[in-house]
């Protein structure tokens, strides 16, 4: 078979363009978010709000709904909460995050075995890339435009608030309102990428482009176009290993992106571990 057959056979089939169409959209959303999160250091947020919109998807599988609408849900149910419980307790962040995603990740669990032959397990914790439907497949284009579009536009804010909120506040910019506007973007993103890789992966797609243009530079600028470049990259190669190897699809998508992390953590210019100690015997002599 000659490399192009390669590259062309998979696409003669609909769910495969559909597959790659919905990876890709879900990859830049989640790559350009993540790298906010990176910076601000809630990447244990993001692990949170994945988990806790398990029992909107279990419950929007019993009614029938689709499960974008039960997930968001319950996704802004657990920024709403976490931002509740932090704001009037002393109970500092990590613990509130712990407490709120894990008692809802419960709920759903108690859902899933109350009801588990009217739920599809595999397709709530893994993804159904394959299986994407095209109602699915614009569901996915118009939330994810809507996230990126507001992104896009805020940018500079973001960037201000992750960086300096005194500065953010001085210049009029409210830092809880940008902080509740990316919650709520994290939320959205969320709904996204459960429909790629499902819900234990998500926070994969969440944190880990990000943290890899974050060792590959030290300007945010260019990680902003790094990190969805990472995400696509990823998301062509998992969907095209995942046809060859009949392996999980979002998993090797996700494989995929731990791989990309793991070679910058190794050979990043600046901050690799090999990079850096094969340069120190040259300093040494210099």
């Amino acid at each position: 078979m000659y490399p192009l057959d390669l590259l062309l056979d998979p696409l003669q089939y609909t769910f495969i363009r559909r597959a790659l169409l919905v990876t890709v959209v879900a990859s830049v959303v989640c790559a350009v978010l993540s790298c906010w999160l990176v910076l601000i250091g809630w990447s244990l947020m993001g692990d949170a709000v994945s988990h806790a919109v398990l029992p909107g998807v279990a419950l929007s599988y019993l009614l029938g709904a689709p499960f974008a609408i039960g997930a968001l849900i319950f996704a802004l149910i657990a920024v709403g909460a976490i931002g509740i419980v932090r704001n009037t307790t002393a109970v500092k962040e990590d613990a509130a995050i712990g407490v709120v995603f894990t008692t809802l990740f419960a709920f759903g669990v108690v859902l899933i075995s109350k009801f588990p032959s009217q739920i599809d397990l595999n397709h709530i914790l893994f993804g159904n890339l394959l299986g994407v439907s095209e109602g699915d497949m614009w569901q996915v284009i118009v939330l994810g435009g809507l996230a990126l579009a507001v992104m896009i536009v805020k940018r500079r804010d973001f960037t201000l608030f992750a960086f300096d909120r005194t500065q953010a506040r001085a210049v009029g910019i409210s830092p809880s309102v940008l902080s509740g506007l990316m919650l709520t973007l994290l939320a959205l993103t969320t709904v996204v990428a459960l429909q790629a890789v499902g819900v234990i992966l998500v926070v994969a797609m969440l944190i880990t482009p990000g943290a890899t243009a974050y060792l590959l530079t030290q300007r945010f600028g260019q990680m902003l176009l790094l990190a969805p470049a990472i995400g696509i990259g990823c998301a062509i190669v998992g969907i095209y290993v995942s046809f060859y190897l009949d392996v999980s699809s979002g998993g090797t998508v996700v494989l995929a992106q731990g791989t990309v992390f793991t070679l910058a953590y190794l050979f990043s210019p600046s901050q690799g571990i090999v990079t850096r100690r094969l340069r120190r015997p040259a300093d040494i002599v210099a």
